[in-house]
């Protein structure tokens, strides 16, 4: 999951990019789109150590406090790309107009909130 949203976290840092667009809004948005896609990253690049760390063959012995940095890192790269992506989601109507502002920012919220609970249950 995290190479989706860090693929879509890219493409839509490569689009604000080559935008037009010179407002603080969109700043705003292209630095978060940034923070997402390298928390993605990060995530994927972890979880792939622990992958192969945890498959048979693998050449060197591995405990399971070996696995803690590389789960601590992949588990907080997962959070900042999250947050980032859903921070992106409600500010982005803001680009258009207040009323889709708002729209963008209550899907956000419902989102952040949905994600907490599905996190602890």
């Amino acid at each position: 999951m995290s190479v989706f949203l860090g693929g879509f976290s890219i493409a839509l840092t490569a689009n604000l990019l080559i935008s037009e667009s010179k407002t603080r809004l969109s700043n705003i948005i292209l630095k978060l789109a940034t923070t997402s896609s390298g928390g993605f990253l990060t995530t994927v690049f972890a979880m792939t150590n622990i992958l192969m760390a945890t498959t048979e063959g693998y050449p060197s012995v591995v405990t399971q406090s070996g696995l803690n940095t590389p789960r601590i890192i992949g588990f907080l790269g997962y959070l900042v790309g999250v947050f980032s992506l859903l921070t992106i989601i409600g500010l982005s109507g803001w680009t258009k107009s207040k009323g889709t502002g708002i729209f963008t920012t209550v899907v956000s919220v419902i989102t952040l909130i949905l994600f907490f609970i599905s996190a602890i249950s």
